[in-house]
């Protein structure tokens, strides 16, 4: 304690924890060790990038226990603004810097260092209150359920699968192209069908990757914004969903894929289905501001470089008023019964498109969510040289909680539990209150592996073909994946935000990324002990909405078992588990003695069985 200076996370140190809303006020307090001989502590703090002009607030004596003297100061904005702190003092020896380790504690430096984040967002952000009612369940829906039932206008040139066991076309075709243009008929009659099932999991959300027409089975290469994909059904089929869902106390969210279209579409319309117009064909056509050329027609800007995904221009006018107008696209589908949107790449869209996105969509819901895809820390993310206000004020609700997920899997697997304590306290320290209530902590998606196969299978090392011809667990590697899922969707569902649920992992679906982890949904073939736990977790998240709000507080994090406490104000969660095949000890606090078990079990002495979880609660 004699070389203790700071810690952010210390409620001596800094109150209240993690960011604050506008004109909160921050108290700051350091520790300077009397054998140091340290005099006249302040406070630097710098407006994010503006690194040569700080605010200094000195800092005044409060008093001394014989070791050290403790000297505090308060700071408040009226602003939004990302903020980076750290304190200076006078030395022996000149002037000296109380800067971050990288274990997030105070240290002595004679320049430079680490600077702690103090995120300060608009006092006016309100989280969607619907997101916080069960769990997020996200569905490809080409892959979920096929109704069965007749559809009409559907594009010649798709390939329907027959057997809805088999796995997708992986290799290209004989120009070398994948094509993407295989299916198998999941449409929104099938997921409607299914809505019973998802409230037996304890489904509140359901999140839909892309719906609009669009040729491709993935369809993030829109081809008309307005129209739903044929084969997916009609425009009627959505709003009977968002209704049945709604009737359910479910609530339907949509992708929006705005940062570019299809090249096969009716706005660029390369290939001409869709008549002789469209931007690529006629220098004339409305659509044709909406894309950047840089030598018309064959060259002009993509996305990453992919000639079939031409980037549309946000800052065009009639662009945005396409998508944001009071006739637009936003008001459109929200008209029709869903309550919100999963915004694409959402990185690569300007900050004033994200503004009018947002004013758009709360101007027509004030309760509708706008999810952002962000993969590293959303609260500080630098993209193409633009430092992002996603958390500020006025963007975004919520984030896709990659970082989440990395660490819940790194630890699971491989016993890192330095990475998941760190990431855990980093983003509950960064994001905003509201944005925590509502982050969307998956631990599989569209874009990567499956959880059971990033936990058993081998590591990823080579293409399409070599994922193709590993995609296979035996059954030995199976059951420990489906051992080790259960563990990190305890910890998932379990953890402040929402748990994320990717269609058909709750009945063993595993498989690396994209086609495999793209399967269909097994019916008649789900691993039934996993859809009955996935329902047991599900009931608890439902039976505390206060679960995605309430504190967080670690207990102990070992390579062999980790513990932590949700306090939700009149309950209490004890939670526990243990990574390894052996018999492990847990810390159970002492108020938790007779606590009741919702699931797992806790032996004499607190002992967690081998692959074992508890989570026991106070009421």
């Amino acid at each position: 304690m004699s070389t203790f200076l700071f810690d952010s996370r210390d409620d001596r140190c800094k109150t209240p924890f993690g960011a604050v809303p506008t004109d909160d006020v921050v108290t700051f307090r350091v520790f300077l060790p009397i054998s140091y001989q340290l005099r006249e502590p302040a406070l630097l703090v710098y407006k994010a990038d503006r690194w040569d002009s700080p605010e200094r607030i000195p800092m005044h004596y409060e008093a001394s226990d014989g070791v050290s003297c403790s000297y505090t100061c308060i700071f408040y904005s009226p602003d939004p603004q990302l903020y980076f702190y750290l304190f200076e003092v006078a030395g022996v020896n000149g002037k000296m810097r109380i800067a971050r380790d990288q274990d997030g504690f105070g240290v002595l430096l004679p320049q430079g260092g680490e600077m702690w984040q103090l995120t300060v967002y608009d006092k006016a952000m309100r989280a969607p209150e619907f997101m916080r009612n069960g769990i997020l369940y996200q569905i490809f829906p080409d892959r979920f359920c096929a109704s069965g039932g007749p559809k009409s206008g559907v594009p010649s040139d798709r390939r329907l699968h027959r057997d809805w066991y088999e796995l997708p076309e992986y290799l290209p075709d004989p120009g070398g192209e994948v094509t993407n243009s295989d299916y198998f008929g999941g449409d929104l009659r099938g997921i409607t069908q299914k809505l019973t099932y998802l409230k037996s999991m304890g489904v509140g959300t359901i999140y839909l990757n892309p719906i609009f027409e669009a040729h491709s089975n993935h369809r993030y290469n829109t081809a008309d914004f307005l129209r739903i994909d044929p084969l997916l059904g009609t425009e009627e089929d959505l709003r009977e969903l968002c209704a049945r869902a709604k009737a359910l106390g479910i609530r339907v969210i949509l992708d929006g894929v705005f940062n570019h279209t299809g090249a096969d579409s009716v706005y660029f319309n390369k290939k001409r289905r869709y008549g002789n117009g469209g931007a690529y064909n006629d220098p004339q056509s409305p659509y044709r501001s909406w894309y950047e050329f840089t030598n018309y027609p064959n060259g002009y800007q993509s996305w990453w470089g992919f000639q079939e995904l031409p980037n549309l221009n946000e800052r065009d006018p009639s662009y945005g008023e396409f998508i944001c107008g009071e006739n637009g696209v936003l008001r459109k589908w929200l008209a029709d019964g869903i309550s919100g949107w999963r915004l694409d790449v959402a990185d690569e869209l300007p900050d004033e498109f994200l503004d009018r996105v947002t004013a758009c969509v709360k101007g027509a819901d004030p309760d509708a969510a706008v999810i952002g895809e962000v993969w590293e820390d959303a609260s500080t993310k630098v993209a193409y040289g633009i430092r992002r206000r996603y958390f500020l004020g006025g963007q975004l609700d919520s984030v896709m909680n990659y970082p989440f997920r990395d660490a819940i899997i790194a630890y699971v697997r491989h016993g890192d539990c330095n990475r998941l304590y760190s990431t855990l306290l980093s983003i509950l320290e960064h994001y905003p209150k509201p944005v925590l209530d509502v982050l969307m902590n998956s631990l599989s998606t569209h874009d990567i592996e499956r959880a059971i196969t990033a936990l058993a299978g081998e590591p990823i090392s080579g293409g399409r073909d070599w994922q193709a011809h590993n995609n296979t667990l035996s059954p030995e590697k199976y059951a420990l994946g489906k051992k080790l899922f259960m563990l990190a969707s305890v910890i998932q569902y379990m953890l402040p935000g929402v748990p994320c649920l990717y269609y058909g992992d709750e009945a063993g679906l595993y498989g690396y990324k994209d086609p495999f982890n793209r399967t269909c949904y097994p019916w008649g073939r789900e691993d039934p002990e996993l859809i009955q736990f996935f329902r047991t977790l599900g009931a608890i998240r439902s039976g505390c909405p206060a679960l995605s709000s309430g504190s967080f507080s670690a207990v102990s994090f070992t390579p062999e078992v980790v513990s932590f406490l949700r306090d939700c104000g009149g309950e209490s969660y004890y939670v526990a588990v243990n990574r390894t095949p052996s018999e492990q000890p847990a810390v159970l606090p002492m108020e938790f003695k007779d606590a009741a078990v919702l699931y797992g079990s806790l032996g004499a002495g607190g002992l967690l069985p081998p692959y074992g979880a508890a989570i026991l609660v106070l009421r």
